[in-house]
């Protein structure tokens, strides 16, 4: 299993960056995909998800308004479209998998098995 996440980098605030997840070998069952962050200091925040099911999508109260989660399940890949970027959107955001036989939309960090290893985003002017 291979969760990989990438597009981070360094945006202007008011500017948009789109980051992407590429994910191989998930179980079945395996389409429920969320974005989390970390920024230093600070536990690691649930920023949005998409379950292919239905392609029901989901956001933080911090994010929701601005940014836009998609996916296409054929190429197996999820991409977390950030516009509008703040300062407090510098993180290193991750994304993961959940079993969507056992999670429609999971919000904790618990519910997630499959993690990528993270890209960063610095949001500065």
């Amino acid at each position: 299993v291979q969760l990989q996440a990438s597009g981070g980098g360094l945006v202007q605030p008011g500017g948009s960056l789109t980051l992407s997840c590429a994910a191989s070998g998930l179980p079945p069952d395996y389409y429920v995909i969320g974005w989390f962050r970390q920024a230093p200091g600070k536990e690691r925040e649930w920023v949005s998800l998409i379950n292919f099911s239905d392609s029901g999508a989901y956001y933080g109260n911090s994010v929701k308004g601005r940014f836009v989660i998609s996916g296409d399940i054929a190429k197996n890949t999820v991409h977390l479209q950030m516009n509008s970027v703040k300062p407090e959107d510098t993180a290193v955001y991750y994304c993961a998998a959940a079993d969507a036989g056992k999670w429609y939309a999971p919000l904790k960090e618990s519910e997630y098995d499959y993690w990528g290893q993270g890209t960063q985003v610095t949001v500065s002017s």
